[in-house]
């Protein structure tokens, strides 16, 4: 089979099933692995499809969602970098609400260290990683499991985020324009996060520079109801400029 070939089905592959790991191309077309990422970059480089660490995503639609442990190795150094920035804004004795994203998950390490902290969170690995932390005293919201993105959803959850206030809550989002706001793909996750709007005094949004200009299914927010957005030094300058203008105050790390 010729290259182009080969390459055009591959694409039609990843369309059908979303996304594709190097091992299960390379067995369903019988090549090797080097093959194989070699044709995913060409794919990549002419803006057909989207590589990852192992594989390759199809371009995304408004209700393509990745997983959790795809999204984890997508701009890890920025997302630790905003993760620690975040934690400046965490004090002893605070309760503090995280959203099921992988950038507030990277403020783990740090929030096992406090010695007196309430962290409610609808993320089931941050209450795993956190369990053994005895100084802290772990709130989940419960809900509906969503595996893919290890996430806890529905009424149930939301009907918990009404009955609690906390001092800040670090949220998460899919994508971040200026007109359509804030949004994610799923619907249960978008009303989730407007609940934890809801019981937050302090919004701080936790947003690398990649999602900038990215719309998906459904809204949580306008970008105005945030009121610290960390992102990355990539952020475009006209973006930070009328984001701060609107009143939200912006960290470059």
């Amino acid at each position: 089979m010729f290259a182009e070939e080969r390459q055009k089905q591959i694409l039609q592959y990843i369309n059908e099933h979303a996304r594709a790991s190097v091992a299960e191309l390379t067995s369903v077309f019988h090549v090797s692995e080097a093959t194989i990422r070699r044709d995913l970059k060409e794919l990549e480089e002419a803006g057909l499809l989207r590589r990852t660490h192992g594989g390759a995503l199809a371009n995304q639609s408004v209700g393509f969602e990745p997983t959790f442990s795809e999204k984890t190795v997508q701009h890890a150094d920025e997302k630790k970098r905003i993760a620690a920035k975040a934690m400046e804004w965490v004090g002893e004795g605070d309760t503090v609400l995280l959203d099921s994203g992988t950038t507030t998950y990277q403020m783990v390490p740090f929030l096992a260290s406090f010695r007196a902290l309430t962290v409610v969170t609808n993320s089931y690995r941050i209450l795993q990683e956190l369990e053994q932390a005895e100084s802290l005293e772990l709130v989940s919201t419960g809900g509906i499991v969503r595996k893919g993105t290890q996430s806890l959803v529905g009424p149930i959850a939301e009907q918990v985020l009404e009955m609690v206030k906390v001092d800040k809550v670090f949220l998460g989002t899919n994508a971040l324009d200026l007109e359509a706001g804030l949004t994610t793909p799923n619907l249960y996750e978008a009303q989730m996060k407007k609940a934890m709007i809801r019981a937050a005094s302090q919004v701080i949004l936790l947003c690398d520079s990649s999602k900038i200009g990215n719309t998906s299914f459904a809204k949580v927010a306008a970008i105005s109801e945030v009121d610290v957005w960390i992102t990355d030094e990539q952020a475009p300058a006209e973006v930070v400029k009328q984001v701060r203008d609107s009143g939200v105050e912006v960290i470059l790390v």
